[in-house]
């Protein structure tokens, strides 16, 4: 054999060889690229969610959709301009219209984080929502509730000082104080509450539909194939510590009132603290039957429109509500609301 030939060969064989490592090079790589696309594709996949949503038939969808705007733009623009007259007025920067101020931002808050979302998903065939926006809707709403109760525990005590104690009500429920109390309850709130988001998050997922027509804390563990007694017990615990202790203060407070009013026989101070403590009783109650009806509900599956009625109802209601009834019932409020509505409509020359 020629020298030449041998050296050809060798050529070719290398060619050859060569060729044969860039294809397993580049077979390699495409088989790299797809497992990390399947991995992607599996792990956006894994943080979509359906939500299940309300079943509504197609001719009511835009009704009810419209019905819960109206409701919105409602708890907007009463809560809103709450807010911002009390802010103005310098005349209301007072300790009682503080607390008026906390009850609305947290009812914006509640509803907005709700409101907007469960309008998309009624007029939506899809109703998808990523794992964190859940986590995020759910972690807002609790801390609405538990807000909502601590706040109104300390409008409680504040009107119990100002019926039973009024020569002390100046030095005992100061800006400063009222601003403490008002930081300690959201503080509180907020740290409750991320504890129980926090087990629920440490979980796997093995479902990607939510059961309810929102995002919740046992909505979002129940996603899970995992043991979640500890959700189960820390959630028993806070609920019966939020609503055991807002009961028994609020209980507390207006039997005292209820006693002071009672044995001092003064018509004027009874009429005053009916008036002042009656509505905030009965949003107390509204807020407390449909946060309990809720919860219950959760222990039975055979009712989930009930259930999604019920919460709905926990954050709606006492939103619109309160900017009505504590204006109405608070002098000071209810003639500042008057005299800015005076100005607009009296015509100038």
């Amino acid at each position: 054999m020629s020298p030449t030939g041998s050296t050809a060969r060798i050529i070719v064989r290398s060619a050859v060889g060569s060729l044969s490592v860039r294809k397993a090079i580049a077979f390699i790589g495409f088989f790299v690229a797809l497992q990390i696309s399947m991995e992607i594709n599996n792990s956006i996949t894994k943080d979509i969610l359906q939500i299940q949503g309300f079943n509504i038939s197609p001719q009511f969808t835009y009704p009810v959709a419209l019905l819960l705007l109206f409701v919105y733009l409602l708890i907007l623009v009463s809560n809103i301009g709450v807010v911002t007259l009390i802010v103005t007025e310098k005349s209301l920067h007072q300790p009682m219209y503080m607390l008026f101020c906390n009850l609305s931002v947290n009812d914006l808050i509640g509803n907005t984080v709700l409101l907007p979302r469960l309008m998309v998903d009624i007029v939506s065939t899809e109703r998808l929502i990523t794992y964190n926006q859940c986590v995020a809707q759910a972690f807002c709403s609790h801390t609405f509730g538990s807000a909502s109760h601590l706040i109104l525990i300390i409008m409680a005590f504040d009107r119990y000082v100002a019926i039973c104690h009024p020569l002390r009500y100046g030095s005992l429920m100061t800006t400063r104080t009222v601003a403490w109390l008002s930081t300690a309850a959201w503080a509180v709130s907020v740290l409750l509450v991320s504890v129980l988001i926090g087990l629920t998050v440490r979980l796997s997922r093995c479902r990607a539909l939510v059961q309810n027509a929102y995002c919740d804390n046992a909505s979002l563990f129940k996603l899970s194939c995992d043991d979640v007694s500890v959700n189960n017990i820390y959630g028993l615990f806070f609920t019966v510590a939020l609503f055991s202790s807002s009961m028994f203060c609020i209980t507390l407070t207006y039997f005292r009132i209820a006693l002071a009013c009672w044995m001092r026989k003064n018509k004027e101070l009874n009429s005053k603290a009916m008036q002042t403590c009656a509505s905030h009783l009965v949003l107390y109650l509204i807020m407390l039957w449909s946060g309990f009806l809720t919860i219950i509900l959760h222990r039975f599956p055979d009712y989930p429109d009930l259930r999604k009625i019920a919460y709905i109802l926990f954050h709606v209601l006492p939103a619109n509500l309160n900017p009505v009834i504590y204006a109405i019932q608070t002098r000071s409020l209810r003639d500042k609301i008057l005299q800015v509505f005076g100005r607009k409509v009296t015509p100038s020359f």
